[in-house]
């Protein structure tokens, strides 16, 4: 009986491995049909995202079925009740990279990428599939030392979220073409800070400790001030 228990954690931590796989893919997918104006892609990224979401509710049923019949205690109950929370984070960013599709399906067939900035939006591609790989890493192998890394690529997000904001509230681009790429930077940014919450339950599941509390907040209100920034600057409304 405790064989199967622990062939049903490894399968937990196994679903979430392929599901950073899935997000990791959907994101770069996304990317590409973005700056390439593929409407085909798009389309593949859009429909595709429900691999993701049956995905999370396969591992989802597990862990519900696991804390059931098992009554999990300590590490375990920490894999079953992290595994439903990191579900979570991994299919809001399928979610995200959908939304990246859907302003390159809406904008087809131009690029809603205007040339001057393809290769600010291609950076954050890599830097969103860079911190998704590894975050997939530190699932596997419960490396809470590469979990800490995740936070510089996070970083590096963040720097390229906030150049973007200063090159929109300062260019003269089409309020169209400026809201396409607001609601971009903010898809990017936050598939990275899902990312990080990944990571930083992982390190919640080996050591037991939880850091990070009032982030997303704190993350929410800095966003908020950006694009009060934005809009004033511009003397449009944006829709927040």
């Amino acid at each position: 009986m405790r064989e199967v228990f622990h062939e049903e954690l490894e399968s937990i931590s196994d679903q979430l491995v392929d599901m950073t796989r899935l997000a990791g893919s959907a994101m770069a997918r996304a990317t590409t049909a973005l700056l390439d104006a593929d409407l085909h892609l798009a389309e593949d990224v859009i429909a595709g995202d429900r691999t993701l979401d049956k995905a999370r509710d396969r591992l989802d049923a597990l862990a519900v079925d696991v804390l059931a019949r098992q009554q999990p205690v300590a590490t375990d109950l920490r894999v079953v009740v992290t595994g439903l929370r990191m579900s979570s984070d991994l299919e809001r960013m399928g979610d995200l990279a959908r939304h990246v599709a859907k302003v390159a399906r809406l904008r087809f067939p131009a690029s809603a990428v205007p040339p001057e900035l393809r290769g600010h939006i291609l950076d954050m591609g890599h830097v969103a599939q860079r911190i998704v790989t590894k975050s997939g890493s530190v699932i596997a192998a419960r490396d809470v030392e590469m979990a800490v890394t995740l936070e510089q690529d996070d970083d590096a997000m963040d720097e390229l979220h906030r150049r973007l904001f200063t090159v929109l509230a300062t260019s003269n681009l089409p309020t169209e073409t400026v809201v396409d790429l607001t609601l971009l930077g903010r898809y990017y940014e936050r598939f990275a800070d899902h990312a990080v919450s990944v990571a930083r339950r992982v390190v919640y599941l080996v050591t037991g400790e939880y850091q990070g509390v009032g982030d997303a907040e704190q993350d929410a209100a800095e966003e908020d001030a950006q694009l009060e920034l934005l809009r004033r600057s511009r003397g449009r409304p944006l829709g927040a």
